[in-house]
């Protein structure tokens, strides 16, 4: 008897989760928590290749050469300051006064600096990985004015003018590929590094030979000039140390990104699919900081400006928006099936639930190995199409007919093409999918009208 209870109760418990409505949302909404699992372990997929390329794309640059930052010329001139000291003889019982001189340096931005860059990019590739390299020619010139100290508490006299010499800074020494020097006026002075081991600076530091002419830099101005060749990747950089700075930039790289503290100018700007021309002026009312410094070097590279030279399609960050939606694809595929389950009476197994969400997760990782073959448009066409014949076609053996099976085909490519141009946009990102979802709701409310909840 106690038997027979047992057979009836488990019979009923049976029915129960054939027939409940209760029962088949509970075991639909396990089986979506279930499936969250893969799907974490296809973000974590996502970013072990997306950290791949990274190294991938810094190791190439490294071999062929870094950002590109330039920050001078900076005219360095040496001046005299004095200490006095007591010392008490023994002797004559007396104290007698020495004066020390001390040599200290002064910094001195020029008053105009034109830049012309000209920059030759193209992508070097390895493997399924690209970065964007370039070769880039920077001819500047301009000139400083005469140099007044007594502002700052030098006088003129106390200026060693016979030992100036001009600073340049880098940050892709590596990277020059031909001799640098400055012409000052008739003479060119060649530059040398000026190694120091106790600057935490990514900057390195070019000096040149002493500029043994009192004449410079005192009563007259004193034009330059100088060129630097550059193999670098990523960006250019122009830190505006001219009380007037210009840089106009020419370039075959049809995707530039525009950086650091100042903008190009607008009506200049050319950009098309063979390159692009862009004119930079800024003056020194536009930035924080002075022409003459004393002591030391300022660190200005937050007032630099520039070009990023990027490879602008990363289709790892958009496989990875793309499985953010996972959850939901999975969430509203699993609620279609439900919907047909509880519409038609047709049972659905939970095995079978599984096998759908399987078949789903794996558009993911067929869309990260594709696109690291294709473009991204490719690899979301052919991993969509594969997993939504190959659900259809399952769901045509669940459903013995044609007409769920195609409604859900059609479904699931609304679905994945609404997620695409979510992906695409930026701006409006948000707005669409609110706008989306909101539709989807509606739809479900609509269909579910009918459904008897109380057949719990």
């Amino acid at each position: 008897m106690e038997i027979q209870n047992n057979n009836l109760q488990q019979n009923k418990f049976g029915h129960w989760l054939k027939t409940s409505i209760t029962a088949r949302m509970l075991m639909v909404g396990f089986l979506v928590i279930i499936l969250l699992v893969p799907l974490s372990y296809i973000n974590s997929l996502i970013n072990e290749r997306a950290f791949r390329q990274n190294d991938v794309v810094n190791e190439i640059n490294k071999k062929w050469g870094n950002d590109v930052l330039v920050y001078g010329p900076i005219l360095k001139l040496p001046y005299k300051t004095y200490s006095e000291t007591k010392t008490f003889n023994e002797k004559t019982k007396t104290y007698f006064k020495e004066t020390q001189t001390h040599i200290k340096y002064a910094y001195i931005f020029p008053e105009h600096l034109n830049a012309t860059v000209n920059v030759n990019s193209k992508t070097l590739k390895r493997g399924n990985f690209e970065s964007a390299v370039f070769t880039t020619t920077m001819d500047f010139t301009g000139n400083y004015i005469p140099v007044d100290l007594t502002a700052k508490g030098i006088k003129h006299e106390d200026i060693v003018w016979n030992d100036a010499s001009i600073i340049i800074k880098t940050s892709n020494l590596k990277g020059i590929k031909s001799e640098v020097q400055i012409k000052l006026e008739d003479k060119a002075y060649s530059f040398e590094t000026n190694f120091n081991q106790n600057t935490n600076s990514r900057l390195d530091v070019l000096e040149s030979a002493l500029v043994k002419n009192e004449d410079l830099f005192q009563t007259k101005n004193t034009p330059f000039s100088f060129s630097m060749t550059f193999n670098g990747s990523r960006q250019i950089e122009l830190i505006p140390v001219g009380k007037t700075t210009i840089m106009h930039m020419n370039s075959n790289w049809a995707d530039p990104s525009f950086m650091g503290n100042y903008l190009p100018n607008d009506e200049t700007k050319s950009i098309t699919k063979d390159g692009f021309k862009a004119d930079w002026k800024i003056l020194h009312i536009n930035r924080a900081f002075s022409q003459q410094h004393l002591k030391s070097i300022p660190k200005l590279s937050q007032f630099a400006f520039g070009t990023k030279f990027m490879v602008m399609v990363d289709e790892y960050q958009k496989s990875e928006r793309s499985a953010k939606y996972g959850f939901l694809v999975i969430g509203l595929t699993f609620l279609v099936f439900f919907l047909i389950q509880t519409l038609s009476k047709i049972h659905i197994h939970p095995f079978q639930y599984l096998m759908i969400g399987l078949a789903l997760t794996m558009f993911y990782t067929l869309l990260v190995s594709i696109s690291e073959h294709s473009n991204f448009l490719k690899a979301y066409v052919i991993a969509g199409t594969s997993v939504i014949v190959l659900i259809t076609l399952y769901s045509k053996s669940i459903l013995k007919t044609f007409k769920f099976p195609l409604f859900i085909g059609l479904s699931l490519t609304g679905l994945y093409a609404f997620i695409y141009v979510i992906i695409q946009l930026e701006n409006y990102a948000l707005l669409v999918g609110s706008i989306g979802l909101f539709l989807i709701l509606a739809i479900v409310m609509f269909v579910s009208r009918k459904i008897d909840w109380h057949n719990g």
